[in-house]
Parts: C-alpha cells; sequence; structure tokens
C-alpha cells in the first residue's frame, strides 16, 4: 500500500484537501486499499484553515511515505519553519514523490528543491515566486508541471488534476479516467494546459451574449459568423456586435479566434490527431491559418506546441 502524507501548516486552503477524494476513489476502483492517506503537521494536533476549520493532524516524523504532498496557504506570506522544511528535504530523499498545490510550490522552493527545475503555481502568484526564487525555472501558465520526482501544481481545482495524474502514472490511464468520471470531472486536463479559460475570461454580463458564447464553443467547426451569433442570441448583426465589443471588449470574430486557439491547443497537446484534423475541427479551415493564429498568440507553431507536450509526458 502507498503511503500519501498531505503536509499543512496554519492557514492552509481547505481546497487542496479535495485531492484526497482522487486517492479515495481510486482505492474503490481498484478494490483494495492501493492508498493510505495521512493528514501532517509539524507538531501534530489541531491545525486551522484559512476558513477557520480545524483539522486533525499527525506530528512529522521519520515514517517513510511514497507521496508526499504539500498544501498551499491563503496566499505566500506564511513562511515554513525550520522543521518543515528538513522534513520536506528528507522527503526527497525517501520519497518517490514531492509535490505540492498551489502555494505549496513556495516551501518547496524555500526548502531548496525546485532550484534548478521547471515548476509552476497558482498564476496570481507566479511572478512573486519567480521574483523571490531566481533560480527556479517558473512557468506561470500551466496546470501542472512534472520535473523528475518533483510535481507542482497551480491553484484550486488543479490539485485534482495533480492528483488524478499521480493516480494515472500510479494505476495507469483507465483507473484515472473511472476516477475522474466518479469525481464528475469532464476530463483530466494535461499538466501542459494554460490555468486559464478564454470563455471565463470573456465574463458577458447578458445572458444573451453568453448564450451566443457557448453556442460558439460547442460549434467551433462551423462558419459562427457575426449573423448566425447575432441570430443565436436574438438580436440583429449590428446591435450584437456593439452589445459584444460592450461587454467583453472585443470583437466577436476575435473572440472566436481565441475560443479556437484554445481548443486546438488542447488538442494539438492531449491527442495524436494531424495538424489538418484539428484545424478542420476547431474551424480554423486548413493547417496555414491555424499556424499563422497560433504564431500571433502562443508565438510557437503547433507542431512546437505538441512536441513539447510529448516531452513532458514522456519525462
Amino acid at each position: 500500500m502507498q503511503r500519501i502524507g498531505f503536509v499543512i501548516q496554519e492557514g492552509f486552503q481547505m481546497i487542496g484537501l479535495a485531492a484526497q477524494a482522487a486517492f479515495e476513489y481510486s482505492n474503490r476502483v481498484a478494490g483494495k486499499g492501493v492508498y493510505e492517506v495521512r493528514m501532517l503537521s509539524e507538531n501534530g494536533g489541531p491545525v486551522r484553515s484559512s476558513l477557520g476549520i480545524v483539522v486533525q493532524t499527525e506530528r512529522l516524523s521519520g515514517r517513510a511515505f511514497d507521496t508526499l504532498i504539500i498544501i498551499g496557504s491563503e496566499d505566500a506570506s506564511p513562511k515554513p519553519t525550520p522543521g518543515l522544511l528538513n522534513f520536506i528535504r528528507r522527503g526527497l530523499k525517501q520519497s518517490r514523490r514531492v509535490t505540492s498545490i498551489c502555494t505549496g510550490a513556495f516551501i518547496l522552493a524555500e526548502a531548496g528543491l525546485l532550484n534548478g527545475r521547471r515548476a509552476t503555481t497558482h498564476w496570481y502568484y507566479a511572478r512573486e515566486l519567480q521574483a523571490r526564487f531566481p533560480e527556479v525555472k517558473v512557468e506561470e501558465d500551466r496546470i501542472f508541471i512534472v520535473d523528475g520526482p518533483i510535481w507542482t501544481s497551480a491553484g484550486a481545482t488543479a490539485g485534482l488534476d495533480l492528483a488524478l495524474a499521480l493516480v494515472e502514472k500510479d494505476l495507469g490511464a483507465e483507473a484515472a479516467r473511472s476516477v475522474a468520471k466518479k469525481l464528475v470531472m469532464h476530463h483530466r486536463r494535461a499538466g501542459g494546459q494554460s490555468q486559464h479559460s478564454e470563455l471565463l475570461a470573456l465574463s458577458p454580463k447578458s445572458d444573451r451574449i453568453q448564450n451566443a458564447l457557448s453556442y460558439a464553443e460547442k460549434n467551433l467547426g462551423s462558419s459562427l459568423s457575426v449573423d448566425k451569433l447575432a441570430e443565436v442570441a436574438s438580436l440583429s448583426p449590428r446591435q450584437f456586435s456593439r452589445a459584444f465589443q460592450a461587454e467583453t471588449g472585443q470583437s466577436p470574430a476575435k473572440a472566436v479566434e481565441k475560443l479556437r486557439l484554445e481548443a486546438a491547443r488542447l488538442m494539438i497537446e492531449q491527442s495524436h490527431h494531424p495538424i489538418d484534423v484539428v484545424a478542420r475541427e476547431t474551424g480554423f479551415v486548413d493547417r496555414r491559418r491555424m499556424r499563422e493564429a497560433f504564431l500571433r498568440n502562443f508565438g510557437q507553431p503547433p507542431q512546437a506546441i505538441r512536441r513539447s507536450a510529448r516531452t513532458e509526458a514522456s519525462v
């Protein structure tokens, strides 16, 4: 049985503990106890979260853990104690994997575990992580990153993606899919996927514009002209264009391109579909137009992004 240690300190965020569910359901899927989950803190006993909820923990000891998961705090300000840092440093030698969720990356960095390594954290704190720890290769727009035995993830729900990736590494893709289904997760996001959602970033205020955007997201392979989107929004094309610009700060054509880019990048990173198929499925018509859009927005062609994703997966 693999022992998983969740390490917390005062002010930790409760949402980081949601990752425990992935290991709980893995035991159910496997029909046996594959994982044993423990809550750990430096002194043991009750530890208060940023929400005020108290969690009981075991004291840090020399007991070996297969995987350590360091949970972040509400922000990056709490300083880890020397005892906690020493425990984490020992963990790198004793454990198969040492991981962090959200601002837990700051604790790994403080312990020196991220020096010279690629890492990520919540996008809001990524630049602070880079400024405070210049030897860390921070990639601020990633769901999670695996660099040898060190795994780091972005904030909030990204911890579940990281936990599912751990399960997939241990038990295989089919088991991870079964766990994701039980958790009612649409899919496990790949580590290289962006932390940002274009649909969320657009955040229209009215139902009409929201309905048009939802339609566009579900029909990216269609032409998605202003006339069609205006029809979905029950507005004239002129009214729709003005309302769309006012609510989202950009034109319908630009917003549709961003939605297509987001979907295309996800397909490039997570599938084996030929580039021509990806271009067609996401509405770019041909690979040349998609390549031009990728270069404008990502600074790389689709093939380079696919190579990078496959290299990361193999690592």
